[in-house]
């Protein structure tokens, strides 16, 4: 039996949480996760050792600090972070994001609060 063909609609989806940086699925795409986070502040220096991690902004600013450089990513723009690289994304003002990421794993989306 297939499931039902239903578009997601990001706006709708998070307007249902209020939380800062807790990830909330939206969808599955084959070994990947699909979540959205409303961010603010800075997250902590991380890695991840099995999966790269991707950040794409919907509205709104987005810095990721690199040991070496930093990304600035503005609306429509994406940036991959490969695995194993140590990286601090953070947002000076309230955002909303969306995230795809393996299962196990997490990647951000972000759009700015409102």
């Amino acid at each position: 039996m297939s499931k039902p063909v239903v578009p997601v609609n990001l706006a709708d989806k998070l307007s249902q949480f209020s939380e800062l940086w807790s990830q909330k699925k939206v969808a599955v795409l084959n070994d990947y996760k699909v979540k959205l986070a409303k961010l603010k502040g800075e997250f902590v220096w991380h890695t991840h050792e099995d999966t790269d991690e991707l950040f794409l902004v919907i509205s709104g600013r987005l810095a990721i600090q690199l040991r070496d450089t930093n990304v600035v990513l503005g609306p429509g723009e994406l940036f991959v972070v490969p695995r194993r690289v140590e990286h601090c994304p953070s947002q000076r003002k309230r955002p909303r994001s969306c995230c795809a990421n393996r299962r196990e794993r997490s990647t951000l989306v972000m759009q700015e609060g409102r």
